[in-house]
């Protein structure tokens, strides 16, 4: 009978170690991780060459590009 008391006494003891998990466990599932964000679609050409153009503009104005630098700027902002 040993190895049946042993069973019993396993049996028991791992039906206790259950149910003190589950009293530790939150009922509810923890909430999956939010998906990755998509990539932000990229802005319209036109309005990017815009925005750029008008940067460089300002950049010249305040005198931080010569002539020259924002000539070549703006040529490869247009991709010319």
């Amino acid at each position: 009978m040993g190895i049946v008391r042993k069973a019993a006494t396993a049996a028991a003891v791992s039906g206790a170690a259950t149910r003190a998990h589950n009293r530790n466990t939150p009922s509810q599932p923890a909430a999956a991780p939010a998906p990755a964000a998509a990539p932000a679609a990229p802005a319209a050409p036109a309005d990017d060459t815009s925005a750029k153009l008008e940067e460089l503009a300002d950049l010249h104005a305040k005198g931080v590009l010569s002539d020259e630098e924002f000539a070549a700027a703006k040529a490869k902002a247009l991709g010319i």
